[in-house]
């Protein structure tokens, strides 16, 4: 009798011992199928900023399709800066556009479209910035998101990026220049632009809590200014 009720036991533990790890395998495929999902749709919605949200190249209007199965879209404040040795001559609210789900983000800031968490983030495009060869002139896109329509989330959403661009340039006379973008994702855009051969810093300007790149090239050079208005309206449908 105590060995039947002995064997019982072991069976009802053998069974509760599968059903657990029938349940973390469960749980661990879930957790790689949400992954795998999560990276689609960043991928996805970078591709869509990549081609909607081409405001150097474009005039007028613009709509392109964002499609994503959960995660969150809407518009984050940011502005760009140029300075000089005296201080900041000029301030461009130029906003992002930013698309965040369990694990994964996307944002188009500064021309720029970014992938990844602040930590670990990577340029897919780079940012609107020219440098000639002998560092005298340098050209800076300020695409201004001016957006409407709010923030979008839910699941399996089918948005509209519509966009009316237009252009307005500034020059500024000789001097010494630096060129500052607000960014979640500092190091992504640091990287670059020591690859172009400038020095940078990271500087919390405004105080508001996101920092700057602060970009230069270290000499006396001609700067343009060019603001692409792109009049952005994020909506269903």
């Amino acid at each position: 009798m105590k060995r039947a009720q002995s064997h019982v036991v072991g069976v009802v533990l053998l069974l509760g011992l599968t059903l657990v790890a029938l349940g973390g395998l469960t749980a661990t495929v879930g957790s790689i199928v949400d992954g795998q999902t999560a990276t689609a749709d960043a991928t996805r919605v970078a591709d869509a900023f990549q081609n909607g949200l081409e405001p150097s190249e474009q005039t007028g209007q613009g709509t392109t399709q964002l499609r994503f199965t959960d995660g969150h879209v809407g518009s984050a404040k940011r502005e760009l800066r140029v300075l000089n040795a005296s201080g900041v001559v000029r301030v461009v609210p130029i906003d992002a556009l930013v698309y965040t789900t369990s694990g994964a983000r996307t944002a188009f800031v500064g021309g720029a479209v970014v992938r990844g968490r602040p930590d670990e983030a990577w340029l897919v495009r780079e940012p609107s910035l020219t440098v000639t060869r002998t560092n005298d002139t340098v050209v800076v896109g300020a695409p201004r998101l001016n957006a409407s329509g709010g923030a979008i989330a839910g699941d399996t959403v089918t948005a509209r990026l519509r966009t009316n661009v237009s252009h307005t340039r500034e020059r500024f006379p000789r001097g010494d220049y630096r060129i500052a973008i607000e960014t979640a994702t500092p190091e992504a855009f640091r990287r670059y632009f020591r690859r172009l051969g400038l020095s940078t810093r990271t500087r919390d300007i405004d105080g508001d809590g996101t920092p700057s790149v602060v970009a230069g090239v270290g000499g006396r050079e001609t700067v343009y200014l060019v603001v692409h208005d792109m009049r952005t309206e994020v909506a269903h449908g």
